[in-house]
């Protein structure tokens, strides 16, 4: 009798497929860890059907291999577990260092900074328009001085630290960059993340400095920085978070997202950076939201959608260039302020979500960080949640876990044509940033966020404790952290005390060469690092680059 396999090219494909994957996992890390249920029974690493047929082929195949769909390591978190992140900034940067430290002792193995909102919009903490902000939603940096503090004890070199900061991004990574090499430590050995992404700015969180096109010349600066200096860091992190925060659909997140990735992809390709050399360090930065599968779904069709755009779109060769490598964040919008402790349960299920598509990285919101920034003890509750889904759950133990699954696999071939409709219509509008100033993506998230609100008031959606199960004349019951006049007093006092001390000559000559290359399309990065060490403000560069760049007023979308 002839053997089966002879007979059946598909098969045949399958079998070295599968010889191919078991190569990668023999030669891939391994964690020093029980992989058996907690009953003691065995469980295979990947689960596949005996007789794949030609979707599976196309559409899922092995974790590692492309399309991706079920993971971009052939072993996934047997190998190495996700990074554990918690979003932290609050008053001064000696506030905040504080509370990094505390994170690391805890075991939380990166940093992610939370900016204050002056230092979003790229104001110093003495300006007018600061006033009563400082230190209220994130730490105040607006100096060289001030990141030194912020990380302070802190190995630059050895922890991976990821930064939201998307306006005046380029001024924060040049402080970065400045703190950096006056301690000694080679960039190239820095690692870490800059979310550096304006298009989501214009599209739904709206903390832009300058008009679009001067913004993405800025953007394109920093990879062709990056790509030449810094070849561990990734340069933006691509962020459907805010979208899916001002009210998106998971379908819209996802197609909005990765409409704004290809877009920074064709600016740095129209530079001139070859695309395998830039692209493996963009990242990504989804939300978790409240219906588990979907979210599920959207992570698996996010990874083969970048994998088919980066191989047969952009031409890119490297497989470092088709996998998608995403940082997720729980739902801040499904929190409540009614009845709080309840958020720790929705967190842990939005982040096991995360976890089940398969993320790199992982930030789990506290309990109260709908009434404030987030106590010591909230935060420490939310870093245990990611930890008891690591060690306790037994999620870990399987790659893509429901894969295969009729509803799953259904759900994600659903979000993946949404998106590609989402893809027809925003080139026919000539583009993103074309998109951008028709108020085309405004519009539709406001559309979806209209729908649902809807539902929630007609009770068609309940919301746990707002609109059913309601308490009544409930009292919050948990510590909040309450940030004081003080940080504001505090780094305001520093910024006048630097300015009486600097060198007022070099801080006007370095901002001078800061304009210059702006108007002479030079690399900004440079000029900026020098004018960081001489001691110029955030604010202070700002203001010579709005010379050049003018700033953006938006168009109401009605």
């Amino acid at each position: 009798m002839k053997n089966k396999s002879s007979e059946d090219p598909q098969l045949n494909l399958f079998e070295d497929q599968k010889k191919q994957w078991t190569e990668e996992v023999d030669l891939s890390s391994k964690r020093d860890y029980s992989f058996e249920t907690i009953s003691g029974e065995s469980v295979d690493l990947l689960y596949y059907p005996d007789t794949p047929d030609e979707k599976y082929m196309t559409d899922l195949g092995f974790p590692g291999q492309y399309p991706y769909t079920r993971g971009i390591h052939a072993n996934m978190y047997r190998g190495k577990l996700w990074t554990m992140r918690q979003f932290s900034g609050f008053g001064t940067p000696k506030e905040t260092n504080e509370r990094f430290q505390f994170l690391l002792e805890e075991g939380q193995t990166g940093l992610s900074v939370a900016y204050d909102m002056p230092t979003l919009m790229g104001y110093d903490s003495d300006d007018s328009i600061a006033a009563g902000e400082t230190g209220k939603c994130g730490v105040s940096v607006c100096t060289l001085q001030d990141m030194d503090i912020l990380f302070d004890g802190i190995d630059l070199g050895a922890v991976s630290v990821s930064q939201t900061i998307n306006g005046p991004a380029v001024i924060l990574f040049a402080f970065y960059i400045a703190v950096a090499e006056n301690r000694g430590i080679p960039i190239e050995k820095l690692r870490g993340t800059l979310q550096n992404d304006i298009l989501k700015e214009f599209i739904a969180q709206k903390e832009w400095i300058f008009p679009p096109k001067p913004h993405m010349r800025i953007i394109t600066d920093i990879i062709e920085f990056c790509t030449e200096k810094m070849p561990q860091f990734n340069t933006i992190s691509v962020s459907g978070y805010h979208i899916r925060e001002a009210g998106s659909t998971a379908a819209q997140e996802l197609a909005f997202t990765l409409l704004d990735g290809f877009t920074y992809i064709e600016h740095a390709l129209d530079r001139g950076i070859n695309v395998d050399d830039f692209a493996p360090r963009i990242s990504f930065f989804f939300n978790s939201h409240l219906d588990f599968f979907e979210e599920i779904a959207k992570f698996r069709a996010a990874r083969r959608i970048w994998a088919r755009y980066m191989r047969e779109k952009y031409g890119a060769k490297s497989e470092r260039s088709w996998k998608m490598r995403f940082h997720t964040q729980t739902a801040g919008c499904s929190l409540t302020a009614q009845q709080p402790e309840i958020n720790i349960a929705r967190t842990a299920f939005q982040a096991m979500a995360g976890v089940l598509g398969g993320t790199q990285s992982l930030h789990t919101n506290s309990m109260d960080e709908t009434l404030a920034l987030p106590s010591e003890k909230a935060a420490e509750i939310a870093l245990r949640t990611q930890q008891l889904i690591a060690f306790e759950s037994g999620v870990t133990n399987v790659v893509d876990p429901l894969g295969g699954s009729w509803y799953v696999e259904s759900l994600t071939d659903k979000i993946e044509e949404e998106a590609e409709a989402y893809f027809d219509k925003v080139e026919k509008m000539g583009g993103v940033i074309t998109a951008i100033e028709k108020g085309f993506f405004q519009r539709e998230i406001a559309r979806a966020a209209f729908e649902y609100e809807k539902k929630v008031n007609n009770k068609q959606r309940i919301v746990v404790g707002v609109n059913e199960f309601i308490k009544d004349n409930e009292e919050v019951d948990i510590p909040i952290l309450e940030i004081g006049k003080e940080a504001e007093q505090e780094q305001v006092t520093k910024l006048s005390e630097l300015r009486k001390v600097r060198d007022s000559e070099s801080v006007e000559k370095t901002l001078n060469r800061v304009e210059a290359a702006c108007r002479n399309n030079e690399n900004v990065v440079p000029p900026i690092v020098e004018a960081a060490k001489a001691n110029a403000t955030l604010g202070e560069i700002v203001v010579v680059m709005k010379k050049v760049f003018g700033e953006w007023q938006e168009n109401p979308v009605i």
